[in-house]
């Protein structure tokens, strides 16, 4: 089945506690926007929370990741946070990410994260099982 490669998108705002003694955001909050966004996403538009994988004592860890930054955001914006699917390895997905400013749907920043399935006891990684994949695949009626 091929991979789910649709783009979702999750509004946020900055809040005082992102910013930095620069007056922007931090560089390092810009991971938790993604990560925050991803969480909401796995909800509403792969239909299955961050709960159902701990309930079956799984969880996505962050392996890698690339950012770059554009323009900063500031304290107040607002940000569309745009999340999709690219690669989904034996044990490993990549999201491509962009995040806008609202206001002008400008760039901030974009990059990627590859994060692996483990085994929340065991801390290992783990395959992932076909219930995930089907998940995060296209139905077969779908593809032309």
């Amino acid at each position: 089945m091929p991979v789910n490669t649709e783009t979702y998108t999750t509004r946020l705002q900055v809040r005082p506690d992102d910013i930095d003694m620069f007056g922007h955001v931090h560089s390092s909050r810009y991971m938790d926007f993604v990560l925050a966004a991803r969480f909401e996403q796995m909800e509403r538009c792969y239909r299955m929370s961050m709960q159902e994988f701990l309930d079956h004592n799984l969880g996505w860890y962050l392996s890698a990741a690339e950012l770059r930054f554009l323009r900063p955001l500031k304290m107040g914006d607002f940000m569309d946070v745009q999340t999709r699917i690219v690669e989904m390895g034996t044990a490993s997905v990549r999201v491509e990410f962009t995040i806008l400013l609202s206001a002008s749907g400008k760039t901030s920043c974009k990059g990627w994260a590859e994060y692996v399935l483990v085994d929340v006891k065991s801390g290992r990684s783990k395959s992932i099982p076909d219930w995930i994949i089907q998940r995060y695949s296209l139905p077969d009626d779908s593809i032309s």
